[in-house]
């Protein structure tokens, strides 16, 4: 059943071509237990656009087709879901609207001026981190570069336990969102941390540390702002997440 829930949170979070029978059984209402599998859906996403990116820079293909092959990997193998969030989180956020108008804006399917600016930064923001980081081993590099993915799919969590889930009406969040136990919270907190100690050595921790933090204040203000979290924030988390993971080993890596 645990091996069925993996591949349940694999279908959910990628486009990767997981076999329907793998995750037969496997109800909506689960997908919560499946949290633990959040880092290793992490690690996946990351070797795949990393491993890209390598085999583009060191093959002739160039070091910025290879940076720009990295970004979009990881956007096209999520369907967007993430940056879609992000969008919708900036567009509610930034409005001057009380929070009931917030809220419906970010569920709105449009994209307003505010998502749009988010993505553009998003994205622009992660191809100058991996260009600045670009100049290093390629090995190394591989390993770091894939924490990316792992560091914000293991960060999401602290938007999940002991959270309110801010919408009246229940969509997919509402599964994760104030239904995660302490024990899987911890679970996947332990399981992000070890995956990032074995590829990442000290600069990867320190990354991560940092992350943690910036997301853990992330979800104080999403709190204070919208009352509670949404999918919408699920996801703006995930994206800022790999962006704080990948400028602070910029900072740092020498």
């Amino acid at each position: 059943m645990k091996l069925k829930l993996f591949w349940a949170t694999l279908q959910f979070m990628t486009r990767l071509p997981v076999p329907a029978k793998w995750a037969e059984g496997i109800g909506f209402r689960q997908f919560g237990r499946g949290v633990p599998g959040f880092p290793l859906v992490g690690l996946i996403l990351g070797v795949i656009a990393s491993g890209l990116f390598i085999a583009l820079s060191f093959s002739g293909g160039g070091m910025y087709i290879g940076v720009v092959s990295y970004v979009l990997v990881l956007a096209l193998l999520t369907g967007g879901q993430h940056l879609d969030g992000l969008a919708n989180t900036c567009d509610g956020i930034f409005s001057t609207h009380q929070r009931e108008k917030m809220l419906k804006i970010m569920q709105a399917r449009r994209l307003g001026t505010y998502g749009g600016l988010g993505l553009i930064f998003c994205i622009v923001i992660k191809i100058l981190a991996v260009v600045e980081l670009a100049y290093h081993p390629p090995l190394q590099l591989l390993t770091l570069l894939s924490c990316a993915p792992i560091v914000g799919r293991t960060a999401v969590v602290l938007l999940m336990f002991e959270q309110h889930y801010a919408h009246d009406n229940k969509g997919m969040a509402s599964n994760y969102i104030g239904h995660i136990t302490s024990r899987n919270t911890l679970l996947t907190l332990l399981i992000g941390l070890l995956l990032v100690m074995i590829l990442g050595d000290w600069q990867g921790i320190y990354a991560m540390v940092v992350t943690m933090l910036a997301i853990f204040l992330l979800s104080l203000y999403f709190n204070y702002r919208l009352g509670g979290q949404t999918g919408e924030t699920l996801g703006a988390a995930i994206e800022i997440g790999e962006i704080i993971f990948l400028l602070t080993l910029a900072l740092i890596w020498e």
